[in-house]
């Protein structure tokens, strides 16, 4: 129950935020927006505000914003979008993503004054640093404890030894490889709570797997005073976009190329929903890191130059900026349309592969 509503609760803001940059942006460029609504239809009221019918709807999942004009129609009309200047058109396009992004600032910079669980390696000096399990592999011997992602190793024992006050990955990692073999109970806290697992460490584990089968990340809750917290907040979420942007490029390539994509590199609602139940797990500020780091995924995806996104609708204002005549109405349409309709199946058949994996 606390994932669906923390799930719901993210896309709600994450959505929301996005289509509010479309509508003050249309509102400060005089088009006119027949429609805020939060959530998606049908209906439930709406009240109307000068030439806006503000709605809530049935769907409680973000928001949508009707800007007269936008499918290219009602050109000579002054508050049309269609009727704008390029650079108006190019603005309102991408105020939804600046907002996103503006959104992931603002989350970063409140974590880094509260303190935000920052990996660092075991060099770095923390008096607080913890070790947590950041992967499972599938069939180890971690998987078959009941390990999770998330948890906080406290203590081991194995063969009279015991290993306590674990702050560095080379501490676990060395006492494993002492025992392999041998049952080992490991103390680990989840949510709050202590918790003993016993596994029996591989002495043969496959090459892509440790002894136990696990991630680790050393972590610790870095903070700064609020002015410095601002910049570390736009600092991160450039780095943030950086290297998602890469990422992206790199999953693409191999795409285009016939390389091999694993199954978890591409995730759907299904696969952010079972995310936010281990950032749920892990705590609140965990659950903030995941907002931000979703509303730049989604800033990103939106700026893609591919029809029916943000990206695309500027791709043709680009194009009508060269030919110097707007793109036929008729040829936008189909062309949105049509993407729109490519990536409904390519979300279907994503989520089609996160319920396989997760079965």
């Amino acid at each position: 129950m606390l994932t669906a509503v923390v799930f719901i609760v993210i896309l709600i803001i994450l959505i929301f935020v996005h289509e509010l940059g479309h509508f003050v942006a249309a509102k400060k460029n005089g088009v006119k927006v027949e429609e805020f609504g939060f959530g998606f239809p049908p209906r439930i009221f709406g009240i109307k505000r000068g030439e806006t019918i503000y709605s809530v709807n049935w769907i409680p999942l973000g928001g949508f914003v009707k800007i007269y004009g936008e499918d290219g129609g009602d050109r000579r009309e002054t508050q049309s979008f269609g009727h704008k200047k390029i650079w108006q058109r190019a603005t309102i396009l991408f105020a939804g993503v600046f907002m996103n992004f503006l959104l992931a600032v603002l989350l970063l910079s409140v974590g880094f004054g509260i303190g935000l669980p920052t990996s660092v390696d075991d060099d770095y000096n923390a008096s607080n640093a913890r070790v947590q399990v950041t992967e499972i592999g599938v069939n180890s011997p971690a998987q078959t404890a009941g390990l999770k992602t998330g948890d906080t190793i406290v203590s081991m024992k194995a063969d009279g030894q015991e290993l306590t006050d674990i702050g560095k990955i080379a501490q676990v990692q060395e006492f494993t490889d002492q025992n392999r073999g041998r049952q080992m109970a490991m103390e680990v806290k989840r949510s709050g709570e202590i918790l003993t697992v016993n596994l029996v460490p591989r002495v043969s584990p496959p090459a892509d797997q440790g002894a136990m089968g696990v991630g680790l990340a050393r972590t610790t809750n870095i903070s700064y005073p609020w002015y410095q917290a601002i910049y570390e907040g736009f600092v991160s979420a450039w780095n943030l976009i950086k290297v998602t942007v890469v990422a992206f490029a790199s999953l693409l390539w191999r795409l285009l190329s016939g390389g091999q994509i694993a199954a978890g590199e591409v995730v759907g609602p299904v696969g952010i929903y079972s995310i936010t139940g281990a950032a749920a797990q892990m705590g609140w500020i965990y659950v903030l890191q995941l907002t931000a780091l979703l509303s730049l995924n989604l800033a990103i995806i939106n700026i893609l130059p591919f029809p029916a996104l943000d990206g695309g609708r500027l791709l043709f204002l680009l194009v009508e900026k060269i030919k110097g005549s707007p793109i036929s109405e008729r040829v936008e349409r189909i062309t949105h349309t049509a993407g729109f309709v490519f990536l409904i199946l390519l979300m279907v058949f994503i989520t089609f592969r996160d319920i396989i994996k997760i079965l």
